[in-house]
Parts: structure tokens; sequence; C-alpha cells
């Protein structure tokens, strides 16, 4: 009975993740059409999300207070998610969507190394496997270019603090809320790029905003960072930090369709798309099947 539970679980959080990656594929798209600086406009995303998810404690009549350490823990792996978003932009102005979204597909593969290492257990080889057939699936689907050094460095770099925080989260949401997390978070990450625009002089005439600009940071705030983080972080409890990243890997297959839905641009619909987008959807569907059979053959293989 309770392992029919916990398989509905699971399955739950799969279709929830599914959703939040879906969601997560408009970012690209909005990111596109806002026309201030990367850094500017994930201060407003991050400020629209955490006073999103304030009014939502207030409404609901939610406490959300957390003890010091925890408070400072969060505050702090806020630095990592606001370091992420900013890197990912910069990452696109400083080369190009496609090479950022292969940097990015490294997430799993330094989730493999990081989750073991922080965990203190085995490194799994199948993931590492795992991992590096999806950073080949992305690449196939991109052309991928090699002059872009600085967006290359800035977009790994976004893959670490990715993976960081994700494995970070995966242990914070055993003792405390998802949306307490990513308040906390999301101010977090407010409050470090807060400081880092006063000390460059970012608040300026290029941090204002024009209407259609408002209307998109208002989508991106709420449904795609308070709503899709919450979501995110919440599935952590069923889910290991490897296999939220696995999925998350679909995001650049969404964000390609969204776009020809949005903008019907049939050249990024390439072969290579569709081959690459098949082994990260085969890899996706085929590694618990392939963990499962591993974990039942060693089971076997021990004497009774």
């Amino acid at each position: 009975m309770t392992q029919i539970s916990t398989k509905k679980g699971i399955n739950k959080n799969l279709v929830i993740l599914h959703f939040t990656v879906f969601i997560w594929g408009f970012t690209g798209i909005l990111g596109a059409l806002i026309s201030i600086s990367a850094v500017s406009l994930v201060w407003y995303r991050v400020l629209i999300a955490a006073i999103t998810l304030f009014l939502y404690f207030k409404f609901n009549k939610t406490t959300f207070i957390v003890n010091r350490d925890t408070f400072l823990r969060l505050i702090f792996t806020g630095a990592l998610v606001g370091g992420h978003w900013v890197l990912f932009f910069a990452s696109i102005k400083l080369s190009t969507v496609a090479v950022t979204l292969v940097c990015l597909s490294s997430i799993t593969l330094f989730t493999a190394i990081f989750e073991p290492l922080i965990n203190k257990t085995r490194i799994s080889k199948l993931e590492i496997f795992a991992g590096t057939l999806i950073i080949a699936g992305i690449i196939l689907i991109f052309k991928f270019e090699t002059q872009y050094t600085k967006g290359i460095i800035a977009g790994l770099v976004s893959a670490v603090f990715a993976s960081l925080f994700a494995i970070i989260n995966s242990r914070q949401v055993k003792k405390t809320e998802a949306p307490v997390i990513a308040f906390y978070e999301l101010t977090g990450a407010f409050f470090w790029i807060t400081i880092y625009l006063s000390f460059t002089a970012g608040f300026n005439k290029s941090i204002l905003l024009s209407n259609s600009d408002i209307g998109y940071l208002l989508i991106l705030g709420t449904i795609c960072t308070s709503l899709a983080y919450v979501a995110g972080v919440s599935v952590m409890r069923e889910l290991s930090a490897f296999r939220v990243a696995l999925i998350t890997n679909l995001e650049p297959v969404y964000g390609i369709l969204l776009s020809f839905v949005f903008f019907r641009d049939m050249n990024k619909m390439t072969i290579g798309f569709w081959i690459g987008a098949l082994i990260i959807l085969s890899t996706i569907l085929l590694y618990p099947i392939t963990r499962k059979h591993i974990y039942r053959r060693k089971n076997s293989d021990q004497p009774v």
C-alpha cells in the first residue's frame, strides 16, 4: 500500500515538474521581448516574485517565519539563484541563446558530480552517462558556436549555480515548506542584486521600463518565477536533484516549440532538433527504468 502511494506521489510530482518546465520554456521568449539589461531584468523578476509570494502568505494567513539559521541559509542560497539567472541572461547577450542552452544542459552533469559529493554518497556512472547524453542532444538541437568564450564561461558558471541551489533545496524542502523556501531565496536574490546595482551605478535611466516591459515582467515574475519556482522546489520531496535537473533539460525543447507557435520560426524545427529532442526524451524516459533494472539486478545478485 505504501509503495503504491509513493509511486502515485512520484508520478504526480513528475507531471507537476513537466508542467513547470513547460512554463520555464516561456522565459526565453519573454527575455527576448524585454528590452532592459540582464541584471535589471532579473532584479525586477525576483522583486515581483517575492512580492507575489508575500501577498500569497498574507492572503492565506500563512506563517512564513523561520529560525535564524534557516533564514541565513536561504538568503545566501538566494545569491546562487540570482547569480544563475543573471549569468544565464548575460550568457545570451555575450553569445547566443543556442550556446547558452547548450551550456545550461551541463546542469545534469554537474548535479551527477556534486549531489553525491555533498550528500556523501557514491557517484553514479549511470547519471554521468545520462548527463553526457543530454548535452549531446542539446548540441544536436542547436548549431554550437565555439567562438563565444565569455558567453560559454558565463553559461557554465550559471549551470554550476543552478546545480548547487537545486541540491541545497532538495535538502531544505524536507524540513521547510516550498513557498517559504522560494520566498526567502527570491528575497535573497533581490537583496544581493540590489547591492550589486548600487555599487555599479546600475540604478540609472537604463533600468526604466516601457509599457510592454511592465506587462512581460509581470508574467515573468508571477507565473514563470514565483509559481514555477515553488512547484520546482516542492517536487524535490519525492524526486532527486539529479532527476529534476534531467527533466529540466526539456526547457529548450519546449522553448523552441513555443517560439514556433508564437513566431512561426520553422528554421529551428530542423532534423537536428528532432533527433536531439528524441535523445533527450529517450534519456529522461529510460533513466528511471534503467536505474530500477540495475537496482533489482544488484539485489538479486546479493546472497540471501
